[in-house]
């Protein structure tokens, strides 16, 4: 590795996306080793699919390291119902940033992806090599092909021009300001809120879910002039369930509550879970160890680790405690069977992810907690 390109605390730095799972990891861990110069806007402040507004936040603010972190992210029922948004607006941030980060001479960019982009049936572990040697799963095609254009447009400029531009592509993540809309979110986290609604509804605690559906509303609904039956409709309709009426009669009143949490699909496919704390690790480890030509088209973190979805729901039940009943939707698409990726090269470089997946969700749900005891 010659000239090696390494940023310094007083060097300036972009991340696109800093209010997100992943950018505002990495703003934490930039922060937290001292980078003073970082520079963030809010999506009211800058849309990066308009081309105009980013290349007029690269010519005044002048970048030296860019860390691409935004982007349109959702679980399976995001992706089959927003198709045309997921890809347009993953491409249209991606060229946008990458096409200014070459005009106005960016020292390094690190582009962040994502494991779908590798092909359904790939053989396991997923090494590098795979990309583009199969068909793609379709539940998650729009927002592949964003990202695997990313990748391409990196790796192209970095030919033609001699850029820096380098890919990460993460495994599944989960953490801080995760997505916990129920309709949106990927599965780790819509598990801990299924999960954590259903233990509220069978202790009748209503407070409890008034002050979650506050932080996290269910179809625009406005919780204050809902009853408690229409809670525990509304809860009905995105599959937390309970036999016992909100209004106990003198007959009812030893009725012993059940409740059940629906949750897409078979719980047979494996999945790998990273920290997203650990993903900014990560990131911040290349960007200062290593530049484009010393690695191919993009390199994968993950753990090396994967469990199955029906594995991960007990887990989350546990941590939460839930004492109900998951009820698995066999009509529901399961989605790509195994995503586990090979982590070889990212070791060998001197890397490795350090945060237990049981731990680091217990202490996503505490966050969880901690932000809606705030409410009022």
């Amino acid at each position: 590795m010659n000239n090696l390109i390494t940023m310094h605390h007083n060097s300036k730095i972009y991340v696109a996306g800093h209010r997100g799972l992943v950018g505002s990891a990495i703003l934490r861990k930039l922060q937290g080793s001292g980078y003073k110069n970082i520079i963030t806007k809010t999506h009211e402040d800058l849309d990066l699919t308009r081309q105009s507004e980013v290349e007029m936040l690269f010519k005044e603010e002048k970048p030296e390291f860019v860390f691409l972190s935004a982007a349109k992210v959702g679980g399976i029922f995001a992706n089959c119902t927003y198709k045309a948004e997921f890809i347009y607006q993953n491409i249209m941030i991606a060229a946008n940033v990458i096409h200014a980060s070459y005009k106005y001479g960016v020292t390094k960019l690190l582009n962040l992806g994502s494991s779908c982009i590798y092909p359904k049936y790939a053989p396991q572990p997923m090494v590098e090599e795979y990309l583009l040697t199969g068909s793609l799963e379709s539940t998650n095609e729009p927002y592949a092909i964003a990202k695997i254009s990313a990748i391409k447009l990196c790796r192209y400029f970095n030919e033609q021009y001699g850029t820096n531009f380098i890919s990460a592509m993460p495994t599944n993540l989960y953490g801080l300001n995760d997505n916990f809309d129920l309709k949106t979110s990927h599965v780790l986290p819509a598990l801990i809120r299924k999960m954590h609604l259903g233990k509220c509804l069978q202790h009748g605690d209503f407070d409890s879910i008034r002050k979650d559906l506050k932080k996290y509303p269910i179809d625009s609904q406005n919780i204050r002039h809902l009853n408690e039956e229409e809670i525990v409709g509304l809860l009905s309709e995105v599959g937390i369930k309970s036999n016992f009426p909100t209004k106990l009669k003198p007959e009812t009143k030893n009725l012993q509550r059940t409740t059940t949490v629906d949750v897409w699909g078979t719980g047979s496919p494996y999945r790998e879970f990273l920290h997203a704390n650990d993903l900014a690790d990560a990131c911040i480890f290349l960007m200062q160890n290593y530049n484009a030509r010393d690695m191919q088209e993009f390199i994968n973190v993950g753990t090396g680790k994967e469990l199955r979805i029906v594995e991960l729901a007990e887990m989350i039940k546990e941590i939460v405690g839930f004492r109900g009943e998951i009820r698995w939707d066999a009509s529901k698409s399961d989605g790509t069977p195994r995503k586990l990726l090979s982590i070889e090269k990212i070791n060998k470089l001197g890397w490795k992810a350090k945060i237990n997946l049981h731990e680091g969700i217990k202490g996503v749900y505490e966050k969880y907690l901690e932000s809606q005891l705030q409410l009022k």
